[in-house]
């Protein structure tokens, strides 16, 4: 509970005859008082305390936003490795966003098909695509080692960011 402490600014010669002994300096802003006479005070005078009704709060644990990035060139297993985080970071009902699908990105090389000059001129074109999710969430950074040591499929990279939300 939370107290007014309006009994604190009682004059020193007050304070002396209610309990019996000599008191600190009346210059001091707070006189010292045992818990059994702060006890003893409330009980006596009911009035001088507002019971605010509020508990004491646990120091929270810092909740911050972590992205997580994930980079494949396979798309089924890229949304596998997706549906096993956001399974995970749900069972322990944290805030998920995502996952958000990015552009994918496709490199191009064209070469010859001959690796000497002699023959025709015909031309190979091979590609490759990178497909990229994004999945945020809002959780403590230790749920996060927990959910991220899911076993991720061959070729899928995952990248994590943390910052403060």
């Amino acid at each position: 509970m939370v107290w007014n402490w309006l009994f604190l600014r009682k004059t020193r010669s007050q304070l002396q005859r209610r309990f019996g002994r000599p008191t600190p300096a009346s210059d001091s802003p707070l006189f010292a008082l045992t818990e059994e006479q702060v006890g003893q005070e409330a009980a006596s005078q009911p009035w001088l305390f507002k019971d605010t009704g509020k508990t004491p709060v646990e120091p929270e644990v810092a909740i911050h936003r972590i992205r997580t990035t994930l980079t494949s060139r396979n798309v089924k297993s890229l949304g596998k490795v997706c549906a096993d985080l956001i399974r995970g970071a749900k069972e322990k009902n944290l805030k998920v966003k995502g996952p958000v699908r990015m552009p994918t990105e496709t490199l191009r090389i064209t070469t010859r098909k001959t690796p000497c000059a002699e023959g025709s001129k015909t031309w190979d074109p091979f590609q490759m695509r990178i497909h990229k999710r994004l999945i945020d969430l809002h959780s403590p950074s230790e749920i996060v080692k927990q959910i991220t040591s899911i076993s991720t499929e061959p070729g899928v990279e995952v990248e994590v960011t943390i910052a403060d939300a």
